[in-house]
């Protein structure tokens, strides 16, 4: 083959494009690899006397507690002082939920993980014991209370008083021993030792998918222009005069039901009936009214049911289930609309700041939540409707969903994002 005929070739890098580290308005991110925040600080603490610290690599500064998340590896180190006569060096992580019922007198404890590494010993080493040994031990994803196989569940304390009652506990720690020979114990009086701090285990979770867009007021019928982002929920406040004309009560949440904590939760809702009978509901409704000004007899709320079952029995085909539940966020309500026949209004859930983690079951112990919606009268004989309740499921998460949340499933793999929750109703 002859090159003599080929064409010179002489790059032109005036023609090479410009390349910036976020999407033009044109351009579409497809991949995405950022590495997970690490955090560089240390947790540690120290024996009485200075002689054992225990290490915790990777903690944020200033943390009162050590944390850490799904799978997460336990890394740090356990640095000694004075290494005579130290014949075994240990670490070891467990983890238990207790169960306690008051009253009856019942008591259940699991072993949710138990994980333990020889850093160093005398009998299997030629070498001194060294003054630091590193270790790194990885937390378990499940348990199993030996009838069921559960996600790991988050460090948690809940207790009902009274009798019934309950007290719940959930939480984690990590020890470092320090065996040392008899003779070596006697002349300087420290024996064995076992230096040992709790942590917080907090699994982080987001939705699948954002929050929707509001829905839109509808211009030529009552209520708002239904969207596949939103479900609505449908209830009766049922007239207790024969006059009067029931109220049909419409609540749209978002479709999914999965929501994070650190996000208000959205909704909308509708008021159907007769103009008399919606002028007779005003002074009971979800906003301030000249009757009842520091009133409000129509709520929306976040309930959160903990259920402990320590028994696991059924008493005349009852379950021994104990549960308590707490309001844990609470609706702004703001008028939207109004018709002949109807009213609307929109809001936003707020959920309580000391909320840190969603709902979980592991073994005896059960955390749900729910948006409830709700009107109760303050005098039940002179109103003119009956009380209504209506109950939603709904699942919260740590983490507010995120445009990269699929493509850093690497980095952040120990983030889960929970399906929509089913339509069992609790017991409440």
């Amino acid at each position: 083959m002859s090159t003599t005929s080929l064409p010179s070739y002489a790059p032109s890098f005036s023609r090479i494009p410009s390349y910036s580290a976020e999407p033009q308005e044109y351009e579409q991110r497809l991949a995405l690899n950022r590495p997970a925040h690490r955090p560089a600080g240390d947790f540690v603490k120290q024996s009485k006397g200075g002689n054992v610290s225990l290490r915790l690599f990777a903690q944020e500064d200033n943390v009162s507690l050590p944390v850490y998340a799904c799978g997460a590896a336990v890394e740090g180190a356990v640095d000694l002082l004075k290494t005579d006569g130290v014949t075994a060096v240990e670490v070891k992580i467990e983890g238990s939920l207790r169960l306690r019922e008051v009253g009856e007198g019942g008591t259940t404890t699991h072993k949710l993980c138990l994980s333990k590494e020889t850093l160093w010993s005398k009998d299997t080493s030629s070498e001194p014991c060294p003054t630091s040994l590193q270790f790194s031990l990885t937390l378990p994803t499940t348990f199993s209370d030996g009838k069921d196989t559960y996600p790991l569940p988050p460090t948690h304390d809940v207790h009902m008083s009274g009798v019934p009652g309950f007290n719940a506990t959930i939480e984690y720690g990590v020890s470092a021993s320090v065996v040392k020979g008899k003779a070596s114990a006697l002349l300087q009086r420290i024996g064995n030792g076992t230096l040992s701090t709790p942590f917080v285990y907090h699994p982080r979770s987001r939705p699948a998918v954002p929050l929707p867009e509001p829905m839109y007021q509808s211009q030529e019928m009552e209520g708002f222009v239904k969207s596949p982002d939103w479900r609505c929920w449908d209830t009766t406040m049922v007239a207790r005069t024969s006059g009067g004309k029931d109220i049909h009560c419409q609540i749209y949440l978002p479709s999914s039901r999965v929501f994070s904590i650190t996000q208000s939760i959205p909704f909308h809702i509708v008021f159907s009936s007769s103009a008399f009978s919606l002028a007779a509901y005003l002074p009971y409704g979800p906003t301030a009214t000249i009757l009842a000004p520091n009133k409000q007899f129509t709520r929306i709320r976040v309930l959160r049911q903990s259920t402990v079952d320590v028994r696991n029995a059924l008493i005349l085909g009852t379950k021994t289930d104990i549960w308590r539940v707490d309001t844990i966020g609470e609706a702004e309500f703001r008028h939207s609309g109004d018709g002949a026949d109807w009213l609307s209004f929109v809001g936003e859930i707020q959920l309580d700041p000391s909320v840190k983690i969603g709902g979980f079951k592991a073994g005896g112990l059960s955390v749900k939540d729910f948006v409830e919606f709700s009107m109760i009268p303050p005098d039940p004989v002179k109103c003119p409707f009956k009380e209504v309740r209506l109950v939603i499921p709904i699942r919260l998460t740590t983490d507010p969903w995120s445009s990269e949340g699929l493509v850093l499933a690497v980095a952040e793999s120990d983030i889960s994002t929970p399906s929509t929750p089913s339509e069992a109703q609790p017991p409440m």
